[in-house]
């Protein structure tokens, strides 16, 4: 009677994250005086810093994506946080969409997700903040039918910082979790 209740609670907790995950993501907003993304990008160039800053992140969660890599072709390997969150924002729910569809089309192959933080905050600190980040990505390929014992869990903390400047453009891209394939 313990195990059925136990299993109701478990059930209960994931439905409510997930619902709280949905409630909490944000939409980017495009603005009319865009005509296109080679427009936006020229005008990034050009652009002051704070314009420039503003065009890679969204909040304080990166956006760009000269530090992405591929799981597959068109399939992107990382998903970005805010600082001191786990939760997925709605591109980065996009993205774990792909990596669970192209999985379940590849059942042969297991993947790690590595859990990153950015430099500020203690070492033990960024460490269960990069495990909690690669849970939340591993819940959601979860829950698009991804096995659970296909994928394993890694945190490297602040350990391996994809950009070693320290300004909040660096940290937001160190901010990430990373889908790798294991085999």
């Amino acid at each position: 009677m313990n195990l059925s209740k136990i299993l109701k609670n478990a059930f209960l907790i994931v439905v409510f994250g997930l619902l709280v995950t949905a409630c909490a993501t944000k939409k980017s907003v495009k603005t009319t005086t865009e005509s296109s993304t080679t427009t936006k990008a020229a005008e990034t160039q050009k652009a002051d810093p704070i314009e420039k800053l503003d065009a890679l992140m969204q909040g304080d969660v990166y956006i760009g994506s000269d530090t992405v890599g591929e799981l597959a072709s068109g399939v992107p390997d990382r998903v970005f946080f805010a600082t001191n969150e786990t939760i997925l924002t709605t591109a980065s729910r996009e993205t774990l969409r792909k990596q669970a569809a192209w999985l379940r089309q590849n059942s042969n192959v297991t993947v790690v997700v590595e859990g990153h933080a950015d430099e500020r905050g203690t070492r033990e600190y960024n460490l269960a903040l990069g495990e909690r980040r690669a849970n939340a990505a591993k819940d959601y390929l979860m829950t698009y039918g991804v096995s659970s014992d296909r994928i394993k869990v890694l945190s490297y903390g602040k350990e391996r910082p994809v950009d070693s400047g320290s300004n909040p453009l660096s940290w937001s891209k160190n901010r990430r979790s990373v889908t790798v394939k294991a085999n």
